[in-house]
């Protein structure tokens, strides 16, 4: 990274003295991010062999949805007390029902590569600082051990590399392609449809829309076309892992507040991804009253809006939750809420750190070469590398929230509204701004000055 500074430095000194402003500025905007990136993966590289850095991902990464407290262990799951050592004096039962215990689940299931669906079960150390994985079986059954971290050093590398690999593909299909992408053109498509320009939904939501057909045309076309870079790691997988994703999809895990009710997480330290996303849901919640509770039930563009994207986005299944029809103004702030945080926020939180965490291939690899090993004392350095895909497929591997650029609101309320909402937008950029810089690996994903209105990218 030295070689850069001393590089790019003199060329944007000179620029800025013979007064290309505009060019400096945006060279200067992409060094700094080029740097912050270089900085960043340099720091996984450093540390991705460790287990602390390996437990934090799951919190902070680019996939933070999967962890979930674990009060009783899966019966597929034949973890016993002796297997583990637990960074304390308590027994693993008395660990659980103190809510130090995390399972990370997943769902992939895909024949045609080697993906697993592992367990891995996660343990808060006692100081609270941090969590660790102190056990993972790849896929459950009689022939898949139960790896540990007192199993020799490439055995455990390699358990924790296959996690890593399943991570990847849950997060590029299932979290980020389904739950942003995917769920945001369904949105539009509603909008666009439904609510003609002058309606205040119209206007509060088109922001957020924005590119968002364009960068799925191009999604379609480069990833899941029949030669699209998923289609040639996963095959026919990727359509099971897709289905299997939507059939599972359920309204309260859209909804960042009852999310992290189910998942049992709300007292896991350092889990910033939930502070921040909390912080931004009710900025955005307190921000979405446009109508009037009277206004709701006879509003028939808003109605039929809202029972299009249960008709044709979530195909008409009561199980989702999906609300069929607005009956209150509460039902209909908490949906939009829902709508414009998961077209930004979770966007951003999803979408953000894809290079920060995985430009060091072996923290994120896409698929793997080999099949998961079925007996301990067999991985070697060797057996490491040759699992890790070749460089072949390794190498397939902006309007910030809360400024409308063009003023479509022109009533006293809905002005009112924005403004007090980007006050409280700024207020969060410092907060995240300030805790971050006692952070040894500052979280970024959820700063308000570092997100997108809409799904752009």
């Amino acid at each position: 990274m030295h070689l850069y500074l001393k590089i790019f430095r003199p060329i944007l000194l000179y620029l800025a003295t013979i007064g290309a402003s505009n060019l400096t500025g945006t060279l200067w905007a992409i060094f700094v991010y080029f740097t912050k990136c270089v900085a960043f993966s340099e720091y996984v590289q450093k540390h991705w062999r460790e287990d602390a850095f390996f437990g934090y991902q799951f919190l902070n990464g680019v996939n933070p949805m999967m962890i979930q407290r674990c009060s009783k262990l899966p019966s597929n799951f034949p973890v016993t007390e002796n297997m583990l050592y637990l960074h304390g004096a308590r027994s693993l039962e008395e660990e659980m029902q103190l809510t130090n215990d995390y399972l990370k689940a997943n769902v992939i299931h895909d024949e045609q590569q080697y993906l697993v669906a592992p367990l891995v079960l996660l343990h808060q150390t006692p100081d609270g600082k941090l969590l660790k994985p102190i056990a993972i079986q790849q896929t459950p059954g009689e022939d898949n051990p139960i790896f540990l971290p007192s199993d020799s050093e490439y055995d455990w590398l390699l358990a924790k590399t296959f996690v890593r690999s399943a991570y990847f593909n849950e997060h590029e299909l299932n979290i980020h392609l389904l739950c942003t992408h995917l769920l945001a053109e369904v949105f539009t498509v509603a909008l666009l449809r439904n609510v003609p320009m002058v309606h205040p939904l119209y206007k509060l939501l088109i922001p957020h829309t924005r590119y968002t057909l364009q960068i799925n045309l191009l999604a379609r076309e480069k990833l899941i076309s029949e030669d699209g870079f998923f289609t040639l790691v996963s095959g026919a997988g990727m359509v099971n892992i897709l289905q299997n994703s939507l059939s599972c999809l359920k309204y309260s895990s859209l909804c960042l507040p009852d999310d992290i009710t189910e998942r049992g997480v709300q007292s896991v330290p350092n889990y910033y991804y939930r502070d921040d996303g909390l912080r931004l849901w009710g900025i955005i919640h307190r921000f979405a009253y446009l109508y009037n509770d009277t206004e709701v039930e006879d509003d028939s563009e808003l109605q039929n809006w809202i029972k299009d994207i249960y008709e044709e986005g979530f195909l008409s299944n009561q199980n989702t939750g999906i609300p069929q029809h607005f009956h209150s103004l509460s039902e209909l702030v908490k949906f939009t809420t829902m709508v414009i945080f998961t077209c930004s926020a979770q966007h951003a939180a999803v979408n953000s750190g894809q290079f920060d965490y995985g430009g060091w291939m072996p923290n994120a690899p896409t698929t793997l070469q080999l099949p998961p090993p079925t007996k301990k004392e067999t991985a070697t350095e060797e057996t490491l590398l040759n699992t890790l895909p070749d460089i072949s497929t390794t190498v397939h591997g902006m309007v910030a929230l809360g400024q409308y650029p063009n003023e479509r609101f022109c009533e006293e309320v809905p002005c009112r509204l924005i403004k007090y909402f980007q006050s409280e937008l700024e207020d969060m950029h410092v907060h995240v701004k300030q805790r971050n810089k006692d952070l040894p690996l500052p979280y970024l994903y959820l700063d308000p000055k570092q997100m997108e209105n809409s799904v752009s990218l």
